[in-house]
């Protein structure tokens, strides 16, 4: 496996500043962010280090000539929006927005797009569904057409007010992955898995990784502690009572976890995804985050 990590949490550097750091550090790859240019709407999101906007062949040659010059690889490319929103204008470019983050992962080489499905949260599961399949049939077939897997990250987007109650992106649960993939059977339609999203779920992400592990494109590592106290006092269905938390600071059992990842056979990226307040103050900070991430992950067969 190659261990890297999220741009996202390098808004302040440079593509090239980024990929310097990963190379001082010793990580393999990293998954950059390409975000359309401009301001964000939420934490981790709006970021670029890849600008697919206008992509072109001379940007692809550039870029993998400054990955070859720094040794360092990328394990996708990311963009998370909600293409599925009922804001027609902000889903359709959203989805025009996917397209050319997955043909500039065909350019680069990369052939990794790790995105969302997405949801119209005010409507359940089976009132999304049709929209699911008009919008990522195509989307998927666009992928296969340029080579392109497209990874699926399972965080359910359910941490605020404006989220509630059926949060921004529907493939959070087995179930629901286990409809998406008979009905959409593609070898190009896969998840991007992070086990902390399972956490708060109260879902077992060992047996997710035994059941689903041939459908793995990617993987974010990043941690969830969970607060007993909150939940007695909130429920589950309350928010502020599970915490994102660097690997080894929250409730992930990373040796449980790397044990059914190598039994799967899975020797693709694992890119430590940080999204842990109390490693925001700085960019050292965040740097912080990472190396520390890394050293604690490294134990197991990187």
């Amino acid at each position: 496996m190659k261990l890297g990590f999220v741009t996202a949490i390098l808004p302040d550097l440079s593509l090239e500043e980024v990929l310097d750091f990963a190379r001082q550090e010793g990580f393999s790859c990293i998954e950059a962010m390409c975000w359309p240019v401009g301001k964000a709407e939420r934490r981790y999101a709006g970021v670029t280090h890849v600008d697919c906007t206008n992509f072109s062949k001379g940007d692809a040659n550039r870029i993998n000539d400054l990955l070859a010059a720094k040794g360092v690889s990328l394990s996708g490319l990311g963009y998370y929006p909600n293409p599925l929103t009922p804001d027609k204008d902000e889903a359709k470019m959203s989805i025009e927005h996917i397209k050319r983050v997955i043909r500039a992962s065909a350019m680069l080489g990369v052939n990794v797009m790790n995105t969302f499905i997405g949801r119209d949260w005010k409507k359940t599961v089976d009132e999304n569904w049709p929209r699911f399949l008009r919008v990522w049939k195509p989307l998927v077939k666009f992928a296969e057409d340029q080579g392109v897997k497209i990874g699926i990250e399972n965080c359910p987007m359910l941490f605020s007010n404006d989220e509630w109650p059926g949060g921004k992106n529907l493939a959070h649960s087995p179930e629901i992955w286990r409809r998406m993939f008979e009905e959409i059977p593609s070898p190009n339609f896969g998840l991007n898995f992070d086990p902390s999203h399972l956490v708060h779920q109260y879902i077992d992400y060992v047996r997710c990784i035994r059941e689903f592990g041939r459908k793995f494109v990617h993987v974010h590592a990043k941690d969830t502690r969970i607060d007993v106290d909150a939940v007695y006092e909130r429920g589950v269905h309350g928010f502020k009572w599970h915490t994102p938390k660097l690997p080894g600071l929250g409730d992930v059992n990373w040796g449980q976890f790397f044990s059914a990842l190598t039994d799967t056979n899975y020797d693709g990226p694992v890119a430590i995804e940080v999204e842990d307040r109390a490693y925001e103050g700085s960019l050292e900070l965040r740097k912080a985050a990472l190396r520390q991430s890394k050293r604690y992950l490294e134990q197991f067969q990187f």
